[in-house]
């Protein structure tokens, strides 16, 4: 294991938002006991996806990651802070390293390497080849559409317990596929893809958890082919408490190197 905490935060950050133009042609199914109705349309799954939709205003808890990218691999527990639409924060044991990101915002830094990164979106926009914003990382890590369902039309059918939405007319640039959960319409699997590119990306969302009457993610798989190399995450939700009162500490130490992303 010999990937240093300045990688792990710096490809988790990528990948996170890696899913506008990424996808794997598997299916899994999801962990959950409700019935689909087969009469149901893809424009009623989607208005019952949207009605699931998290309300809250604050979110805190524990992270417990664990990334492989084939050829080293390490897990790392982290403490979560959410504001929602306004701030994601993140930080491992003792500060050593933390990630704070808002709508105009991306930026990190490392105590161990003395460095930091502070820019917005823009970068890994360009990186990518798409646009991200604040809503679609925030959207992957709550179990919601990173694509607003709303503004395509999609064909529906049932697959492995779930509700699979395959856009009418096909996109030019990617291809998409999404799974929704038939219980509480929350998402199983988010899949995306840039066949010329050779990406490819899915966000399974293997379990969920109530919390104060709110269905959050327990566990979320995420696969990422890129030519040939295969990078996973698997997140683990610990302790997740909503609405409770939540500081975001975060001031980059003097002295530190910026890191130059390429």
């Amino acid at each position: 294991m010999n990937i240093n905490s300045r990688s792990i935060f710096e490809k988790i950050l990528i990948l996170s938002v890696f899913c506008l133009v990424s996808i794997s042609c598997k299916t899994n199914k999801i962990i959950a006991d409700g019935k689909v109705d087969n009469t149901l349309s893809a424009k009623g799954v989607i208005k019952k996806h949207y009605g699931s939709k998290l309300d809250f205003k604050t979110l805190s808890g524990k992270m417990k990651i664990d990334y492989s990218d084939g050829q080293s691999s390490q897990g790392v527990s982290v403490s979560l802070r959410m504001e929602k639409d306004k701030a994601i924060w993140l930080s491992a044991p003792l500060g050593m390293v933390k990630v704070y990101i808002t709508p105009q915002k991306v930026s990190f830094y490392n105590k161990l390497q003395n460095e930091y990164f502070n820019g917005d979106f823009s970068y890994l926009s360009q990186l990518l080849g798409t646009e991200l914003d604040f809503e679609n990382l925030q959207n992957l890590l709550l179990g919601e559409a990173v694509l607003d369902l709303r503004k395509e039309r999609y064909n529906a059918e049932v697959v492995a317990n779930t509700y699979q939405l395959k856009p009418r007319k096909p996109l030019d640039l990617f291809k998409i596929l999404f799974q929704i959960e038939p219980k509480h319409f929350k998402m199983a699997s988010q899949q995306l893809s840039q066949p010329l590119e050779k990406r490819l990306l899915e966000i399974n969302y293997q379990e969920y958890q109530e919390v104060d009457s709110q269905m959050i993610p327990n566990s979320i798989a995420i696969a990422a082919i890129q030519g040939n190399e295969r990078t996973t995450i698997d997140i683990d939700y610990r302790n997740i408490e909503l609405n409770k009162s939540i500081k975001f500490p975060y001031k980059i130490p003097k002295g530190f190197d910026e890191i130059i992303l390429k």
